[in-house]
């Protein structure tokens, strides 16, 4: 259900990491100046202890305190997510951080590239270990609420799910886009989407949902546009 987001292309990530080498590169050199002038003698030590952690750890740091982004990232507005909605953890970022040697680094990107053009869902190595993503926020992020007023034109409507309305905005955005590319492109993997996405609301809100998937998403966003409007 996460993939709603859309994902980011090979040439988003590529621009991205290409923008995170160049801030790398700059903190680097203003380390390495710094440094020169305060620590001579002792400059081969101190750069073990400065630059090459920050180098080494910049991608898994950022995405870790970041929200799953690293400073290219967030220019970009692709961020790293979990396939099956939960929230992302340490050891997530962990498992793409170790496979990013491989993945870009020994191979110059020609692994990821390749893993990420061929995959399902655009996945490098590292993300189909950690069951990771990397979606483009940047749409969602500027759609409002207010545009969904349009599926409600009852004048009297009675709430099913009054318990929908502790979910945040961004979940009920999740439900519009499912049910939307749902309706657009019947096939396996939204129906197995739609299927995702209904567990996880029954799990949140504690409740037990009607045989038909699409129209208990579509009652709850109802449901949540009324109580929230």
């Amino acid at each position: 259900m996460t993939i709603q987001y859309g994902l980011a292309s090979v040439w988003e990530r590529a621009l991205a990491l290409f923008i995170d080498m160049l801030v790398m590169t700059a903190v680097s050199l203003l380390l390495w100046g710094i440094q020169s002038l305060l620590i001579p003698s002792a400059f081969e030590l101190a750069m073990y202890f400065t630059i090459a952690p920050f180098v080494l750890l910049y991608s898994l740091a950022f995405e870790q305190l970041n929200n799953g982004q690293s400073i290219g990232k967030t220019a970009l507005k692709i961020r790293v997510i979990r396939m099956d909605g939960e929230k992302i953890n340490f050891l997530d970022y962990l498992m793409r951080w170790i496979f990013r040697a491989l993945d870009i680094y020994a191979s110059l990107g020609g692994v990821a590239i390749l893993s990420i053009v061929s995959s399902s869902y655009s996945q490098r190595l590292g993300d189909l270990l950690a069951n990771t993503v990397v979606v483009n926020v940047g749409q969602t992020e500027r759609m409002r609420l207010e545009n969904l007023l349009r599926l409600n034109k009852m004048s009297q409507y009675k709430v099913t799910y009054p318990q929908v309305i502790k979910m945040p905005e961004e979940a009920m955005l999740i439900v519009k886009e499912t049910i939307t590319k749902q309706n657009k492109l019947k096939n396996a993997a939204h129906d197995e989407a739609l299927d995702l996405l209904v567990a996880k609301m029954m799990k949140e809100l504690k409740l037990k949902a009607p045989e038909d998937n699409e129209a208990f998403l579509k009652t709850l966003l109802r449901d949540y546009i009324v109580l929230t409007r």
